[in-house]
């Protein structure tokens, strides 16, 4: 019987491994260019860490964590999201004492979900935290370089960005004894879920994806109208920024996000073209988080991006460049006994012209079996040895792509004319 991966826990072959090389590096490139530095923590914390931050009763912790008890009875967790093993390891590690940083990271998350396209029991996540900046500007400024990404990936006019305001703690509590009191009037129309959050996390109703259910929230409490002076001022602030920047944007009060350490500013950059999973990117402000993981008070902000919706979407709009194919620029067909030789011209090039893919045929074969071997690869052009290449110190060039006649160059010329083909 064959052992087959985990249900939702989805291989990355080659053939798509360019593509995640290729989104990596540009939004990384981004994030350094506005200063964020990249951090690694582990995939692997305490239970405690996750149930203190994310709040227990969110889907998360009552039904999506991975946690088992270790040989030292340690209850452990795989990572269900990235904020706050950021934050643990920034307070552990002192990079929050009376300073501010700008920090970025990217690996796998584990959630137990239902598997679907957009969505998978170990994704991919990348994300950025801002700490110790408690103003508005940050806020724009993080919204803006997301819209950058896009605009970086050519996808601009496909992704929409919708924020909200959580405001204070002290608004949330006045807003939720409102919104309570109206939700237990219409109780009975309420889906089973929304019932169950009723009493435990009733601002996650206004997220409802039931029609029914947000029919009934049109006639709800508004949090707008429950926001003290300062969160009606910042988020003021934010959109302004965010207009003279010149970002579209849609304000969206029903938007809360998933998590409960969020508070103020939230966002979420969303598509139509993937279906349900249609939410790309999203994020807010965790202005008390620090604190609740044990650190000093610290104001936060940042976002994630799932990489695996991200990537699905660049498909979807055929926004990958037809340069990201990982194909070879050169094959090298060893004809006889020349390994030797082939050995060294292969590695005289890859020092010359690092920047090429080159891949010398091993494990013998005829000429015709590698010249076969060599046009599926992709490459762009085969140099053949022989033995009597080796005797007369020439090499032959067959243009795989081109419609030119094969060549025959000195050995001594080599370097000069890859570097003519190729620029």
């Amino acid at each position: 019987m064959k052992i087959q991966s985990i249900r939702g826990m989805n291989d990355i072959l080659p053939d798509d491994s360019a593509k995640w090389q290729y989104v990596e590096h540009h939004l990384a490139e981004i994030l350094s260019s506005y200063g964020y530095r990249e951090i690694r923590f582990p995939i692997l914390e305490q239970s405690e860490l996750f149930n203190r931050t994310i709040g227990s009763v969110t889907d998360i912790i009552e039904k999506e964590m991975y946690s088992f008890y270790d040989r030292n009875g340690d209850n452990l967790s795989l990572r269900p999201e990235g904020t706050a093993g950021c934050v643990r390891a920034s307070i552990q590690n002192g990079l929050l004492h009376n300073q501010s940083q700008r920090l970025w990271y990217i690996g796998p998350m584990f959630r137990h979900e239902r598997p679907q396209k957009g969505r998978l029991r170990q994704f991919h996540q990348l994300g950025a935290e801002a700490f110790g900046l408690a103003g508005p500007d940050i806020d724009a400024e993080i919204l803006i370089m997301t819209a950058r990404f896009w605009r970086r990936l050519g996808i601009e006019s496909t992704i929409k960005l919708q924020i909200n305001t959580l405001g204070e703690l002290e608004d949330r509590v006045r807003y939720r004894s409102e919104l309570v009191s109206f939700l237990n009037d219409h109780r009975d129309l309420l889906d089973d879920d929304s019932r169950r959050r009723l009493s435990s996390n009733p601002m996650r109703i206004l997220d409802s994806k039931n029609p029914s259910v947000q029919s009934l929230l049109s006639d709800a409490p508004e949090l707008t109208d429950y926001l003290g002076d300062s969160s009606r001022d910042h988020f003021d602030q934010v959109s302004s920024l965010l207009d003279s920047a010149n970002i579209d944007y849609q304000t969206n009060p029903r938007l809360v996000r998933g998590l409960d350490y969020y508070s103020r500013t939230v966002f979420e950059w969303v598509t139509d073209s993937l279906g349900a999973q249609g939410t790309v990117c999203g994020g807010g402000r965790f202005d008390r988080l620090v604190e609740q993981v044990g650190g000093k008070a610290c104001q936060g902000i940042g976002f994630s991006i799932g990489l695996e919706r991200l990537l699905l979407l660049l498909d979807e709009e055929s926004a990958f460049p037809d340069s990201i194919r990982n194909n070879l620029d050169v094959y090298i067909v060893a004809v006889g006994n020349v390994i030797t030789e082939a050995s060294a011209i292969a590695e005289e090039l890859r020092t010359a012209c690092s920047h090429l893919k080159i891949e010398r045929h091993c494990g013998g074969g005829t000429f015709k079996a590698q010249l076969k071997k060599a046009d599926k690869s992709g490459a762009r052009l085969a140099l053949i040895l022989g033995e009597d290449e080796c005797a007369s110190q020439t090499l032959g060039i067959k243009y795989l792509r081109e419609k030119r006649d094969q060549e025959t160059i000195d050995q001594s010329r080599l370097i000069e004319i890859i570097n003519n083909i190729f620029g």
